[in-house]
């Protein structure tokens, strides 16, 4: 059965950002950044026209502006300087994989869809690749070094009470101690919202590192109010449960696998920055902002 691919350039990274999870990317070297990667700046209209030196790759203002626009659409927000730096070098390494390809003519019969011919001539790329030898030691100190992929995180079962309108510190305080006192949200105008098992990165990253470390210090079973990133909150912990270290024997094949997958990519992308030693890569001064914002240019 075969795949519809999506027919504009912002549907198709909008398409592969949706099928990412988060634990997944954590897991993943620098150069899958985001699975951007793999279609990522695949628009053609990029570098179509710009290839009266094929030995010169220009990262310009265009490239930078389109993966801030679209970072900004799939985060909410614009990439910092080190995610902006891996977008581009993620497009830089494809459209290197794209004029390989090119000029192995992987893309006869096979025109104009530089997706394809970006994978063709990556499949060459990964023929000549080889599984490199490993042992017991090998992988027990890549387990040790890698134990947050591995181990099992404190987690919490917590609610909040969403007090309608102002949320100042002392609104919240006011809204707890009704609460504790057995008021109910209802009577309150107020809305439940009940998270279970989260670990710790999570509650990181839906209220700041502040409301975090707080929660770990609480005692169950009641209600208190709570610095966040976004202001004050109502909350009670209901339950924790404590971090389990992962055993390397009950785990062995699937670190073996994540080993080879790390280190067959980092011989990829060696072989594919080897090949960008052929041309002159040029990245010009790049605008920051997109939209209706003043441009400014500035040198990275």
């Amino acid at each position: 059965m075969s795949t519809v691919l999506p027919t504009s350039f912002s549907d198709r990274v909008r398409s592969s950002i949706l099928r990412v999870t988060w634990p997944k990317w954590r897991r993943e070297p620098l150069f899958h950044f985001v699975v951007l990667g793999a279609v990522l700046f695949a628009a053609d209209h990029f570098i179509v026209g710009r290839v009266d030196d094929p030995r010169t790759i220009v990262v310009d203002a265009a490239v930078d502006s389109q993966a801030i626009q679209v970072f900004k659409a799939a985060r909410g927000r614009e990439p910092d300087k080190e995610e902006l730096y891996a977008l581009r070098r993620v497009w830089l390494d494809n459209e290197v994989l794209y004029r390989e390809g090119l000029a192995l003519q992987v893309d006869r019969g096979d025109p104009a869809i530089r997706e394809r011919v970006i994978f063709k001539a990556l499949s060459v790329v990964d023929a000549n690749l080889k599984p490199p030898p490993f042992d017991e030691r090998v992988l027990r100190e890549w387990f040790e070094g890698n134990r947050a992929k591995y181990d099992e995180p404190a987690r919490y079962t917590f609610q909040e009470a969403v007090l309608a309108g102002e949320n100042s510190e002392g609104a919240v305080r006011a809204f707890v101690e009704m609460l504790n006192r057995g008021r109910s949200g209802g009577d309150l105008n107020a809305g439940l919202r009940v998270y279970k098992g989260r670990p710790h990165s999570n509650v990181v990253q839906g209220y700041g590192e502040e409301f975090a470390k707080a929660l770990e210090e609480s005692p169950p079973g009641a209600w208190r109010a709570y610095p966040t990133r976004d202001g004050w909150r109502a909350i009670q912990l209901d339950s924790v449960t404590p971090p389990k270290a992962a055993v390397f024997d009950e785990l062995r094949g699937v670190v073996l696998q994540d080993w080879m997958d790390a280190k067959m990519s980092e011989q990829r992308t060696a072989a594919v920055r080897a090949l960008a030693k052929k041309y002159t890569v040029k990245v010009e001064e790049y605008t920051a902002k997109v939209g209706a914002e003043a441009n400014e240019e500035h040198k990275e």
